[in-house]
């Protein structure tokens, strides 16, 4: 009988220490998950930039559902606005009217975000629309950046061998598809990124009538971040498989 209260004093002890350490590993895990949170707070990501802009569209989506407007109408009428703002500032001798050029890359984000969010949350993905996304998306580019071939210090070399890298770029990305990977959108001169660079010079052109004359190494700058974004695509979907 003498041997249980020993017994039950060691396995109190030891449940103490036990109790003790686990708490102290619980307060340890919750500092280190505070202070987690309070490093990564200023953080942004890309992905949560984009799930906050689809929410805000996501009502304008569902009437155009509503509606019967597709998915692949929404992107052809997208092609079609963006090569027609392409002949207005090819042809136009107005620099003002390239204000209009960062107004449209705006608008043209959306539409992109409207139509991929009509093929996937409301049933209308399609093969013809896998074809017009990366077709209408290569078409829009070209047209929207050749005017720049008559805006000085730029000319047809250089603004041609961003459009041809481009392209490039994006069926180097469209080929993961066809390997069994995910189709890539690797950086760092992808889509977007194009957008804003002719973006500001539209917006620089439009405003003060000219571009400076260091302006012409854009050109050449964003045709070695095209190689390097067509590489990147490659060695990552490789990387997937």
């Amino acid at each position: 009988m003498a041997v249980w209260p020993y017994l039950l004093s060691v396995t109190c002890d030891d449940a103490n220490d036990v109790f003790t350490a686990t708490r102290a590993c619980c307060v340890q895990s919750c500092r280190v998950a505070s202070r987690r949170k309070l490093d990564t707070k200023p953080m942004i990501s890309t992905y949560a930039l984009k799930q906050r802009f689809q929410s805000y569209l996501r009502p304008l989506v569902d009437r155009l559902a509503q509606t019967n407007i597709s998915a692949n109408t929404v992107t052809l009428c997208t092609m079609t606005a963006s090569c027609l703002l392409g002949l207005l500032l090819f042809f136009s001798e107005q620099e003002t009217l390239f204000l209009l050029l960062p107004l449209w890359m705006f608008v043209r984000m959306a539409l992109n975000a409207i139509d991929g969010m009509l093929a996937q949350e409301h049933g209308q993905k399609s093969r013809m629309g896998a074809y017009l996304n990366e077709l209408t998306d290569v078409i829009s580019d070209a047209a929207l950046y050749v005017p720049f071939v008559a805006v000085p210090p730029f000319g047809w070399p250089s603004v041609g061998a961003v459009i041809f890298l481009s392209t490039l770029c994006e069926f180097a990305g469209a080929l993961g598809l066809s390997i069994g990977t995910c189709r890539r959108y690797d950086g760092p001169m992808g889509k977007s990124d194009r957008a804003v660079v002719f973006g500001v010079l539209g917006l620089v052109y439009g405003m003060a009538g000219q571009l400076p004359s260091w302006a012409f190494w854009i050109m050449p700058a964003m045709a070695i971040l095209l190689l390097i974004t067509a590489f990147n695509r490659v060695r990552s979907g490789l990387a997937d498989l």
